[in-house]
């Protein structure tokens, strides 16, 4: 035998080793591939499964804390019948009253009290506006602008209180805004 067929002899045992090598390595590259893929895919299945139990928590949430958003809206009306009813009576005739009359406004300012209580323990509370506040067109509705010693800009004076539920505005406050100074 040639020296030429004992090397073609020699590379042709050797090339099914490297051969299968080869396609071993490329095999194990194709599985790591497809490793790390599944891995991605894995983690963001668990993410949007995260995201979703949070979203569902927080619709839960909302849904109690909104739910009696209509029905406390309608007894805004109550709660501002009974402040009517009390700021009619200014302070010199409410010592003017006989016992029963001193009975009845007890029983009106008890009752606005209760409401109040009531609609703050369901989560309706008052929004603040008083004269001299700053004006936020989120929590208050300007219907008048006038003349006044307040800075512009700010509260003068409150129509109809506002409330709100949770962090949303159930009604904005009805307020006059200032115009600042005439002089």
């Amino acid at each position: 035998m040639s020296d030429e067929t004992r090397i073609d002899e020699t590379e042709a045992a050797e090339a099914p080793e490297t051969a299968a090598e080869a396609t071993q390595e490329d095999t194990i590259l194709r599985l790591e591939t497809e490793k790390e893929e599944m891995r991605g895919q894995l983690l963001r299945a668990l993410a949007d499964l995260e995201n979703t139990r949070k979203r569902a928590q927080k619709e839960a949430s909302d849904a109690r804390i909104y739910a009696i958003e209509k029905f406390a809206g309608e007894l805004l009306n109550v709660s501002d019948n009974l402040a009517r009813a009390l700021g009619a009576l200014k302070e010199d005739d409410r010592d003017a009253l006989s016992e029963p009359g001193k009975n009845l406004l007890n029983g009106i300012e008890m009752t606005e009290k209760e409401l109040h209580t009531v609609l703050a323990r369901n989560g309706v509370t008052v929004i603040a506006a008083l004269p001299g506040d700053a004006f936020d067109p989120n929590l208050h509705q300007a219907v008048a602008q006038v003349p006044s010693p307040h800075a512009s800009g700010t509260i003068h004076d409150v129509f109809q209180s506002g409330w709100k539920i949770g962090d949303r505005v159930l009604r904005a406050a009805m307020v006059a805004v200032s115009a600042g100074s005439t002089n």
